[in-house]
C-alpha cells in the first residue's frame, strides 16, 4: 500500500469544497485546486498520526495567530485516511534565502513573526520541535522596490507538536532533524519549549549567512551514518559551549558522562566560541542577540515572548 492514497486529477470532498489534485510535492503533500482554481496544499497518509496532529493542533491554535499556517478544510471524501487541506503560500525560507540571501529587514521581519507563532504554543505549553527555514512559508510582496520581499510569513508542519509534558518530551525522544534539533533532544534527554528557541537561533543564524548554510551540519557524516548526531553535539559544544557547571542539578549521570566526554574531545585549544565571529560575517547586534539565545543549558536560555520585547528588534 502506498503511503498516500491520492492520485493527480482525483476529486476530493471536503466539509466547505471540493478540490481537484493537481501534482505531487513530496510523499505525503499534493497540490491541489479548488473550484475557483486556486492552490491549495493536501496532506495525507495512511496508518501515521501526524496528519491528525497537525488537524488538532491548527484547529486550536490558528485562530489565535496570524503567523501559523492555517487549515483550510478537511476531506470528507474519502474518508480514509485522514486528509486534510492547508493555506498555500508562495515558497519556503529556505528556497527564499537560496535565491537571494535576506537583508537585515527582513530577517528582523521573518523572525519577529515566527517568535509571535511560537509564543502562541509555548504559552499554552505546545512545542513545535520542527522549526526550521523550509518549515517557514511565505507570499511574495507584489513591489520589486520592497525593502522587505514578504507579505507573509507564517510557521508551518505541526505534526509532531505536542504538549512540553507528553511522553514525547519527558522521555527524550528525539524528534524533528538533528541539525536544527538542540542540545537537549540529541542528547536524548527531557525536553520543553526551549529547545524551539535553539532551533530558532540556529535558523537566525543560517538566515544572516544565506544559501543553504547550517552553523552545525557535520563535515565528515552523512545522514544516516551512526556518527551523524554525534558530530552536531560536537560542533553545537565547540561554537556554545561548555555547559555551565550547574548543569548537572538537571542531567542524569549518563548525560554527565557524555558531557565529560564531549569536554574530552574538545579541550579549549579546540573551542571556536562564537563570540569570536568577526563583524564582517555577523554584525556586533546580530551577534549579541543570537548569544542570548544559544546557550548549552535551556534553562537560559530566553522565552519567546521576551526575545520579542528584545531591543534587536528596535535597531535597524
Amino acid at each position: 500500500m502506498p503511503l498516500s492514497p491520492l492520485r493527480v486529477g482525483q476529486i476530493l470532498r471536503g466539509r466547505l469544497g471540493t478540490y481537484t489534485v493537481s501534482s505531487k510535492v513530496q510523499e505525503m503533500v499534493w497540490f491541489a485546486k479548488n473550484h475557483i482554481n486556486e492552490v491549495v496544499v493536501v496532506k495525507s497518509v495512511y496508518d501515521h498520526h501526524r496528519i491528525q496532529n497537525e488537524r488538532d493542533i491548527l484547529r486550536h491554535f490558528q485562530a489565535r495567530s496570524p503567523y501559523i499556517r492555517p487549515l483550510i478544510d478537511e476531506i470528507e471524501d474519502p474518508t480514509e485516511p485522514t486528509t486534510i487541506v492547508l493555506k498555500h503560500l508562495d515558497d519556503h525560507l529556505l528556497q527564499a534565502s537560496i535565491k537571494k540571501t535576506l537583508n537585515r529587514k527582513e530577517i528582523k521581519y521573518v523572525s519577529k513573526r515566527v517568535l509571535e507563532a511560537l509564543s502562541v504554543l509555548h504559552e499554552n505549553g505546545y512545542v513545535h520541535t520542527d522549526v526550521k527555514p523550509n518549515n517557514i512559508f511565505v507570499n511574495y510582496s507584489k513591489g520589486e522596490s520592497e525593502e522587505v520581499r514578504f507579505s507573509d510569513v507564517q510557521l508551518g508542519d505541526f505534526g509532531a507538536t505536542y504538549p512540553e509534558e507528553s511522553e514525547w518530551a519527558t522521555s527524550g525522544t528525539a524528534i524533528g532533524a538533528p541539525i536544527w534539533n538542540s542540545p537537549e533532544v540529541l542528547m536524548e534527554t527531557p525536553w520543553n519549549t526551549a529547545t524551539d528557541i535553539w532551533s530558532f537561533g540556529t535558523m537566525l543564524i543560517s538566515l544572516i549567512y544565506g544559501g543553504d548554510f547550517n552553523i552545525f551540519q557535520p563535515q565528515d557524516a552523512s545522514y544516516d551514518d551512526e556518527n551523524y548526531r554525534v558530530e552536531i553535539v560536537e560542533s553545537q559544544f565547540r561554537f556554545f559551549g561548555p555547559f555551565p557547571a550547574k548543569y548537572q542539578e538537571i542531567a542524569s549521570e549518563e548525560t554527565l558522562t557524555s558531557v565529560l566526554h564531549l569536554m574530552h574531545l574538545n579541550p579549549p585549544s579546540k573551542m571556536t566560541p562564537f563570540d569570536t565571529v568577526t563583524e564582517r560575517e555577523v554584525t556586533k547586534e546580530d551577534k549579541e542577540f543570537i548569544l542570548k539565545i544559544m546557550h548549552m543549558d535551556w534553562r537560559d536560555r530566553p522565552t519567546a515572548r521576551e526575545l520579542l520585547q528584545d531591543e534587536w528588534f528596535l535597531h535597524e
